[in-house]
Protein backbone atom coordinates (compact mmCIF):
# COMPACT_ATOMS: atom_id res chain seq x y z
CA UNK A 1 0.00 0.00 0.00
CA UNK A 2 2.82 2.41 0.84
CA UNK A 3 4.47 1.87 -2.55
CA UNK A 4 1.13 2.32 -4.32
CA UNK A 5 0.58 5.66 -2.58
CA UNK A 6 4.11 6.78 -3.41
CA UNK A 7 3.50 5.88 -7.05
CA UNK A 8 0.21 7.81 -7.04
CA UNK A 9 1.96 10.84 -5.56
CA UNK A 10 4.55 10.45 -8.34
CA UNK A 11 1.76 10.35 -10.93
CA UNK A 12 0.34 13.56 -9.43
CA UNK A 13 3.84 15.07 -9.72
CA UNK A 14 4.06 14.11 -13.38
CA UNK A 15 0.60 15.50 -14.14
CA UNK A 16 1.25 18.78 -12.32
CA UNK A 17 4.72 19.02 -13.90
CA UNK A 18 3.20 18.77 -17.34
CA UNK A 19 0.66 21.49 -16.57
CA UNK A 20 3.27 23.68 -14.92
CA UNK A 21 5.93 23.39 -17.59
CA UNK A 22 3.45 23.87 -20.41
CA UNK A 23 1.92 26.88 -18.66
CA UNK A 24 5.30 28.44 -18.02
CA UNK A 25 7.04 27.76 -21.33
CA UNK A 26 4.16 27.39 -23.83
CA UNK A 27 1.29 29.39 -22.33
CA UNK A 28 -0.54 29.78 -25.64
CA UNK A 29 -0.98 26.00 -25.79
CA UNK A 30 -2.73 26.12 -22.40
CA UNK A 31 -5.35 28.74 -23.27
CA UNK A 32 -8.02 26.20 -24.20
CA UNK A 33 -7.25 24.11 -21.09
CA UNK A 34 -7.82 27.10 -18.82
CA UNK A 35 -10.57 28.70 -20.92
CA UNK A 36 -8.89 32.08 -20.62
CA UNK A 37 -7.90 34.75 -23.10
CA UNK A 38 -4.77 36.67 -22.10
CA UNK A 39 -4.48 40.36 -22.88
CA UNK A 40 -1.05 40.91 -24.39
CA UNK A 41 2.27 40.10 -22.74
CA UNK A 42 0.87 40.87 -19.28
CA UNK A 43 -1.82 38.22 -19.74
CA UNK A 44 0.70 35.63 -20.94
CA UNK A 45 2.91 36.53 -18.01
CA UNK A 46 0.00 35.84 -15.67
CA UNK A 47 -0.50 32.38 -17.17
CA UNK A 48 3.22 31.66 -16.86
CA UNK A 49 3.46 32.94 -13.30
CA UNK A 50 0.15 32.14 -11.66
CA UNK A 51 -0.72 28.85 -13.34
CA UNK A 52 2.81 27.66 -14.12
CA UNK A 53 4.18 28.82 -10.80
CA UNK A 54 1.34 27.30 -8.81
CA UNK A 55 1.68 23.90 -10.43
CA UNK A 56 5.48 23.83 -10.26
CA UNK A 57 5.49 24.90 -6.61
CA UNK A 58 3.12 22.01 -5.89
CA UNK A 59 5.52 19.65 -7.68
CA UNK A 60 8.45 20.97 -5.64
CA UNK A 61 6.55 20.33 -2.41
CA UNK A 62 5.57 16.82 -3.48
CA UNK A 63 9.08 15.90 -4.63
CA UNK A 64 10.54 17.24 -1.39
CA UNK A 65 8.01 15.21 0.58
CA UNK A 66 8.82 12.04 -1.32
CA UNK A 67 12.61 12.45 -1.21
CA UNK A 68 12.90 13.71 2.37
CA UNK A 69 10.13 11.52 3.77
CA UNK A 70 8.21 14.61 4.86
CA UNK A 71 4.64 13.59 4.07
CA UNK A 72 3.22 16.76 5.64
CA UNK A 73 4.11 18.56 2.40
CA UNK A 74 1.38 16.42 0.80
CA UNK A 75 -1.14 18.19 3.02
CA UNK A 76 -0.01 21.58 1.76
CA UNK A 77 -0.57 20.54 -1.85
CA UNK A 78 -3.88 18.87 -0.93
CA UNK A 79 -5.01 22.18 0.58
CA UNK A 80 -4.03 24.02 -2.61
CA UNK A 81 -5.85 21.47 -4.80
CA UNK A 82 -8.85 21.67 -2.45
CA UNK A 83 -8.90 25.46 -2.72
CA UNK A 84 -8.77 25.24 -6.51
CA UNK A 85 -11.64 22.72 -6.44
CA UNK A 86 -13.57 25.00 -4.08
CA UNK A 87 -13.14 27.83 -6.57
CA UNK A 88 -14.66 25.63 -9.26
CA UNK A 89 -17.57 24.74 -6.99
CA UNK A 90 -18.17 28.41 -6.20
CA UNK A 91 -18.09 29.07 -9.94
CA UNK A 92 -20.69 26.36 -10.52
CA UNK A 93 -22.93 27.85 -7.82
CA UNK A 94 -22.61 31.45 -9.01
CA UNK A 95 -22.10 31.05 -12.75
CA UNK A 96 -23.81 27.76 -13.56
CA UNK A 97 -22.37 24.44 -14.52
CA UNK A 98 -20.43 23.85 -17.70
CA UNK A 99 -19.51 20.29 -18.57
CA UNK A 100 -15.93 21.43 -19.25
CA UNK A 101 -15.53 22.24 -15.53
CA UNK A 102 -16.37 18.74 -14.28
CA UNK A 103 -13.27 16.74 -15.42
CA UNK A 104 -10.70 19.13 -13.88
CA UNK A 105 -12.81 19.35 -10.71
CA UNK A 106 -12.76 15.58 -10.41
CA UNK A 107 -8.99 15.46 -11.05
CA UNK A 108 -8.36 18.12 -8.39
CA UNK A 109 -10.48 16.29 -5.84
CA UNK A 110 -8.83 12.95 -6.66
CA UNK A 111 -5.35 14.45 -6.32
CA UNK A 112 -6.31 16.03 -2.98
CA UNK A 113 -7.74 12.70 -1.79
CA UNK A 114 -4.64 10.75 -2.82
CA UNK A 115 -2.40 13.24 -1.06
CA UNK A 116 -4.43 13.13 2.16
CA UNK A 117 -4.41 9.31 2.04
CA UNK A 118 -0.65 9.35 1.43
CA UNK A 119 -0.13 11.69 4.36
CA UNK A 120 -2.24 9.57 6.69
CA UNK A 121 -0.50 6.35 5.66
CA UNK A 122 3.05 7.52 5.02
CA UNK A 123 3.17 10.31 7.59
CA UNK A 124 2.55 7.82 10.37
CA UNK A 125 5.46 5.62 9.20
Amino acid sequence: MDMTLQILVGVACAFLSGLGLMSMFAPKKMLANFAVEPVGPAGLSSIRSVFGGLFLACVALLVFGLVAGQAQTFVAVAIIMGAVALGRIVGILFDGIDKAVVPPLIVELVIAGILIAAFVRLGAA
